[in-house]
């Protein structure tokens, strides 16, 4: 049985940092508040409702929080004009599926935006477990996301393909090897993230797959 490989989404196969920063201004722009964009992609990774509560906190929100989550949560959903998929990632799935390899999806993002912005760019046939920040009660960087994503594969040898320092935490707790795309939105040092190779072109991710969990 080929390994099974694991993708993060937002900051990892696609930036989508353009629609989240415009959904958040459109949210709070009702209130008379706006963000930058490196305002909010410092907050990206860790699930909507912790980036909303950020955002709230951060201008002094935090007793209309229910409402701003429901708000971007509904605004959101269908919000992929913006964002863009990094350059060679349609190409490296599809490199990596036709060599048989069983592909998988684990994101913080909600699951219903997840499946969304699949189907806009094509991708949603590619991965046959797709995880979202709501599919489980617990989310990344608790390791149990994860491994129902690998459960949801069948098992056995697996690498976890990553941006961030959530990510890296995951892939660590779960004892799965990670492979680190330095373009995303980590804000740590790529030599200070646990990783078991890093690449900034998806050209070398079938060979470092290969490399990390066998062919």
């Amino acid at each position: 049985m080929q390994a099974a490989v694991i993708f993060d989404l937002d900051g990892t196969l696609i930036d989508s940092v353009p629609d989240i920063h415009a959904a958040a201004n459109r949210v709070f722009g009702r209130r008379g508040i706006g963000f930058s964009r490196a305002e909010v992609q410092g907050f990206v990774g860790r699930g909507a409702p912790n980036l909303v509560a950020r955002l709230a906190e951060a201008r002094g929100l935090t007793a209309e929080f229910d409402a701003l989550l429901a708000e971007f949560l509904h605004d959101y959903e269908s919000a992929q004009a913006l964002t863009t998929l990094y350059p060679g990632a349609r190409e490296a799935l599809e490199a990596l599926a036709e060599a048989g390899y069983r592909l998988g999806l684990c994101t913080n993002k909600p699951l219903a935006p997840t499946r969304a912005v699949l189907r806009h760019f094509g991708l949603e046939a590619l991965f046959a477990v797709v995880i979202g920040g709501d599919s489980l009660a617990v989310k990344k960087p608790d390791p149990a996301p994860l491994r129902a994503a690998l459960e949801g594969l069948d098992g056995g040898a697996a690498v976890f393909v990553g941006d961030s320092e959530v990510d890296a935490e995951t892939a660590e707790a779960a004892a799965i090897p990670f492979l680190l795309y330095t373009e995303g939105y980590r804000k740590t040092a790529v030599e200070a993230l646990p990783h078991t190779a890093a690449f900034r072109d998806f050209k070398d991710l079938l060979g470092l797959v290969s490399a990390s969990a066998g062919p």
